[in-house]
């Protein structure tokens, strides 16, 4: 997610634009991930989908300021559960997030967040083996 921003102002720049995107888009794309999630814990094996889908939720609530990283740790159970997701949930999430970063493309205040929206896409179909950091600690837990 981009900073934004000088140096000492990049935290208001990036509370000003989750506070918009909360109102345009955030509410909508995390309940649609919370949605994924409730179906996910009522099944028992795809209670880690249903983790993923509510940490992906906060996520997409206020993403500006933080970033996604891979998780060091994550192996071939993360992989094969991506696949899975990417089959029940996360294309339909995905289109969600492309439908929402049009819409918000539309004008030019919205380009910001419609470009967020965008980068959501890959984590959307992929949340398995990702983690949620703050923008500053990303390049050391790179």
């Amino acid at each position: 997610m981009p900073s934004g921003g000088a140096v000492g102002q990049g935290g208001r720049v990036n509370t000003v634009l989750n506070v918009i995107w909360l109102l345009l888009a955030g509410i909508w794309l995390a309940l649609a991930y919370v949605i994924a999630g409730i179906i996910s814990v009522i099944f028992i094996v795809t209670i880690p989908f249903g983790i993923a889908s509510f940490r992906m939720a906060s996520y997409a609530l206020w993403p500006f300021g933080r970033t996604i990283v891979d998780k060091p740790r994550a192996g071939a159970w993360s992989a094969i559960g991506n696949l899975i997701w990417i089959l029940v949930a996360g294309w339909w999430l995905a289109l969600a997030h492309l439908v929402a970063g049009v819409l918000l493309c539309l004008t030019v205040i919205g380009i910001p967040l419609g470009i967020g929206s965008f980068k959501m896409v890959p984590v959307s179909l992929v949340p398995l083996g990702k983690e949620i950091v703050p923008t500053g600690v990303a390049g050391v837990r790179a």
